[in-house]
This record gives structure tokens, sequence and C-alpha cells, in this order.
């Protein structure tokens, strides 16, 4: 047994029944795709030699590889007549060299050569050194054959790709502009004709258009868009224009909250899409008059740990919804909704061997006020199992992420975990949090950690003041912005008995400058960059009030973390070390900022984590 997560492809009847594996294969499958006609899933799978694109056929159930490529594909689709696939791909390119280096002497065994780079963007959170080379557009024969590239030059082409009805064109979205590195927030939709490989541009806004989608007819192109104003937040909308670029028209004007995961519905007259209201995700359709019907609630559960949103939907040609649906009390099982039917009925039960032999902590939702300017805040509260509402308990507050993100009424083993050990467990929606709408989320520009501190701590105190939560033990902890949030608290007051800080940014000066994203923060966080801004940016960093600190605190980071580097988390560790409060610093070999991406490691970040509270809870 491997300590990772795999992906195997497998296959239901809308009414739940045939439930079976696609494949008798057990290494990872992903990406698969219904051709046109249903009688074939193209999908891609890993060999020891990489991923490749294979095919299964349905009435027959024989698999065939169809590529042998340098380099794993993404953005798999099929032509609307089912006669080709097309996929994205990188192809790699040389790094710049500034000396040659002598010959090695004959058996001599040397260092490995210098690596130089001369990029913006250059290392990735989760892969590490990013190797020179570019994305591009690929076509081949649905039946196996070689690949053709169609997209050329020195940019990239990562996003969604949607063939045209006639096949002759490719819509796609990169950004192909002179300055594309330093612009990097900007993209266009493009397409590339098939055979002569032309590119045009169809867009022109400063700011990301991305996600094209043909109609069913070739009329429409739809896309999602927004305009940059620079900010924190911005709610990205769902447009649609001409296949030549003209008329664009905006369709999602009305609906205050972004859309993801759009598709056309069968008729050409509308269209499905994703979107976070209130920490719940929807599936909804959107006529091309702007009318939106939600369709269906609960939408995730395919994110493991905390809860997060996430999920998917897929809709049949006659209609039919399915989805992977969410509670707190189980993760994603699919679920379905007829056409004629508002109901959704669920299909699986793929844990009920585990959770039905456990008693999980109950979530409640949770509004209150913030004493900052009125506004209403949302967080969730989940009770220990077997709670007793005569007793007090130990409250134990769990910072989300981001902080552009939200948490949810979603299924989190750890969050169950805690309360499983006795623990109220309080996790807050403060401002910063999306799902509010774009004026909510933007409230934390130039003013983070700020007023979203005020907005947990009042819930805090919501908790007490409801008689639930011991005054006299309360802790803390999370992860990422979470954990910016925590150490941000316990700088602050000193109400906390303990603390657990996971992957925090200490100093946003030494943040800017290191992390693998460090050129994204400037001018949408805090005006300018560090050196033009320096006491604004020292202003908002938790390690300004680290000679406040009395809060016995664990800092945990993984030792591969590109995003919120380890040097930040052992800033805190550091600190507090040299100033003789109470710390130990957890460093998890192996783990980028996805810091239980192992499951061995989500295991140990609980359990380190509960064994912190525990010296404490007292």
């Amino acid at each position: 047994m491997k300590d990772k997560s795999k992906g195997n492809l497998w296959i239901i009847n809308s009414d739940g029944s045939a439930h079976r594996k696609l494949t008798t294969r057990e290494l990872s499958e992903s990406q698969a795709r219904w051709s046109p006609n249903g009688d074939r899933i193209a999908f891609v799978s890993s060999t020891n030699e990489g991923s490749e694109i294979y095919m299964y056929w349905i009435n027959t159930g024989q698999i065939a590889k169809l590529t042998h490529l340098k380099k794993s594909p993404g953005n798999l689709i099929w032509s609307q007549d089912g006669r080709s696939l097309a996929f994205t791909m990188k192809i790699d390119a040389e790094a710049p060299v500034i000396v040659k280096a002598p010959a090695k002497p004959k058996g001599a065994k040397w260092a490995d050569p210098a690596r130089i780079t001369d990029r913006l963007k250059h290392e990735a959170d989760g892969s590490g050194y990013v190797t020179p080379g570019f994305t591009h557009i690929f076509i081949i024969p649905s039946q196996g054959g070689t690949p053709r590239q169609l997209t050329s030059g020195n940019y990239n082409h990562r996003g969604p790709l949607s063939f045209s009805s006639n096949g002759t064109h490719i819509y796609f979205s990169s950004n192909r502009n002179e300055d594309w590195e330093y612009n990097y927030r900007n993209s266009e939709v493009y397409k590339v004709n098939t055979s002569a490989k032309e590119i045009t541009a169809l867009t022109t806004q400063q700011g990301p258009d991305y996600a094209p989608k043909v109609s069913p007819d070739g009329s429409k192109i739809a896309f999602i868009s927004y305009k940059d104003k620079v900010q924190t937040y911005q709610i990205s909308q769902l447009y649609i224009m001409n296949p030549d670029g003209s008329d664009r028209q905006l369709l999602s004007g009305n609906l205050d909250r972004s859309v993801s995961d759009i598709t056309w519905d069968n008729s050409g007259k509308g269209l499905y899409f994703m979107y976070d209201d209130k920490g719940n995700t929807k599936v909804a359709h959107i006529t091309l008059n702007g009318k939106i019907r939600k369709l269906a609630d609960n939408v995730g559960g395919t994110t493991i740990g905390r809860p997060y949103g996430g999920g998917s939907f897929s809709v049949s040609n006659n209609g039919t919804l399915a989805y992977t649906q969410t509670r707190p009390e189980y993760p994603a099982e699919l679920a379905v909704i007829q056409p004629k039917s508002k109901e959704a009925k669920l299909i699986t039960n793929l844990n009920a061997d585990v959770l039905g032999y456990r008693e999980l902590g109950k979530v409640e939702e949770v509004w209150y006020t913030s004493s900052v300017d009125g506004r209403d805040i949302q967080g969730w509260l989940v009770k220990p199992p077997f709670y007793d509402a005569t007793k007090k308990y130990p409250l134990l507050v769990e910072n989300h992420g981001g902080p552009i993100s939200n948490y949810g009424d979603r299924f989190s083993p750890e969050i169950q975990l805690y309360a499983a050990d006795g623990y109220l467990v309080f996790y807050p929606n403060p401002r910063g949090s999306t799902s509010y709408g774009e004026e909510f989320g933007n409230l934390l520009y130039n003013n983070y950690p700020g007023d979203d501190y005020q907005d947990v701590m009042d819930g805090v105190d919501h908790m007490v003041d409801k008689g639930m939560a011991d005054n006299d033990k309360l802790f803390v902890t999370g992860g990422s912005a979470g954990g910016i949030m925590t150490a941000w608290i316990i700088g602050k007051n000193n109400r906390f008995k303990a603390a657990v800080v996971h992957k925090p940014v200490m100093n946003w000066i030494s943040k800017t400058l290191v992390a693998d994203n460090y050129f994204m923060y400037a001018d949408s966080r805090y005006p300018g960059k560090p050196w033009e801004n320096f006491e604004n940016y020292w202003k908002f960093s938790p390690l300004s009030l680290v000679g406040n600190i009395e809060t016995p605190t664990m800092v945990m980071v993984g030792m591969n973390d590109l995003r919120t580097p380890p040097s930040e988390a052992k800033q805190l560790y550091h600190a507090l070390k040299w100033r003789k409060v109470e710390t130990v610093l957890v460093e998890l070999p192996e783990s980028f900022h996805n810091i239980s991406n192992k499951p061995s490691q989500l295991i140990s970040k609980v359990a380190h984590t509960l064994a912190w509270l525990r010296k404490y809870n007292e």
C-alpha cells in the first residue's frame, strides 16, 4: 500500500443500478470524457513512462492506449463529430546557459550542474522547480495516431478547450500579449484553425477571459471574465459572444457571485454553472436573457480535510443532472435530479461501512453581528458527539485559508476529529470570505489581517455568551491564511490557552519576495511593492505582534512548502523560542503547502494538533 491517493474510473446507471469499476486497471485514471454518441470514453491514465490517453469501448469493454507522449496531457476534449480529440501538453525549452562546464575526467562523479533561470515564475508549490517550456494545444484522431501541434510561440495555453461545431476551430484562452509574463492576470479568448493553425484573438479586455464553451449549434461562445480593477477580490462573471468575438454580452450581471464550470444545455438556449452562496455550492441554469434558476444545493465533498468547496456536475442530453453531493455527515456521494423533478436522489452510499458505525458531531449554522460595522457574519459550530447541553465545553476556533475562500456545511474529517476529542469547534467566514459578494470579499484590500480579526473574535464572544463555550478554555488553529489569522489572534490578545499555527505567513515582506507566487500580491493585496511600502507590509505582518504573544504555540509546516515557505514558520518559532514562550516546531518531510496531501500526513497533522491542545486543556 502506497501513501498516496489515486483515482479510478467507475460507472453507474442514473437510477443507481449496475455500479461497477470501469476498468480492471489499478493505475491512476482521470479526465474521463464521453464521446458525442456515447459509444466510447476517452480518459487519461498513468503508465510507467508517464500519463497517456486511452480509449474505452462501451459495448465491448475493450481498452486501447492511443498515445505515446513526452509529457502528460491535460484538458482532454472531443470534437462534436467524434473523429478527433484535442488536449494540451507542455513542450520543453532549453534553460539559459551562462558558462560551459569543462569535461568531466573519465570515471568522475560530479555534483549536478547549476540550475539557471531567468523567468518570473520558475517554481510552483506542489511540484517544485518548473522546467523551462510552454504548454501548447494538440489534436489527434480519436482512433489514435500522431498528435499534431496547433499552437506555437513562447506562450502558455493551459485552460479548457472547446471545438467549433464543424470541427474547423478550437477555442481556448491564453495570454499571448507581448508583456504576458508581467501582465499575468490578463488572458484572452482565441480560436485556432485546426488545419491552417491560424490563431485569432476574440477578446481584448484587460483582465481574465477564459473557459470558452461553444454552443451546440456553434452560434455563440460562452466564457468567464471580469475587468481587472486590481483589487483583492473580484467576482467572475458569465459572458457570451459571437464566434468572431462580436456582440459581447454579460449574462450573470444580476448574480453577485462568481460562476464556474459552465456548460451549455442541449438546446443552446442557456447554460449550467456552479456558484458558492453563503458557504454552500450550487448548480444553476441561466437563460440567454439572464434568468437564473437554482437546480441543486450541497455540491462538493471531493476535498478531504477541511470544509472547503469543490465538487462537480454533469448534465445529460435529456437534462438529467448528476453531481457530487456532500453534507456535514458524509463526503461526496453521487446525486441525481431528473428533468421533471426538483428533488435530489442519492444513488451511492460509499462510506456507509464506516460512517454507519460512528457518532459524528452535529454541525449547526451560526449567524452573529460584527462589532466593526454591524454586518451579519456566518459560521458553523460543531458539537462533540453525545453533546450534553447542560455542560460548557472547550472551544476550538478553526480559521479557513485563502483568505479569499470559504468554509461551509460540508463534510470535514479534521473538524470531526477535533469535535470527537471533546471540543466545540467553531469555523467562521469573516469578511474577505467568498460566497457573500464582491464588496464583502474585497474588504480585505490593504486591511489584512484587519477587521476580519474582530469578526472572528465576535464569533468567539457569541459562543461564550450563549453559555456553550467555556471562556477559560479557548483554543485556536488554522492553516495558510488561517495560520496568519491564528498568529494574528494570539498577537492581539492572550485569551487562548494554546494555539496551533499551520503553514503561516509571518512577514509579508519576506513572503512576498520568496514564495512561488511572490509577484501576485503587490497592488491587489497592498499598494505597491514591499520596498515601496515597507511600513505598510510590516504593519500587517503577524511578526510585528510577536512581542505580545504569551500563548503556548505549536508551529507546523511542510518542509517543501513553496507557498508559505518554512522560513515563515521558523520566524514565528524562533521568535517565540528566543522569548522563552512555550513552543514547538513540527516539520513534515516531503510535504508541500497542501500539508496533508498524503494520508499519513493528514493523520500526523491532526494527531500533533490534538496532542498540543490536550496538553493545555486541563
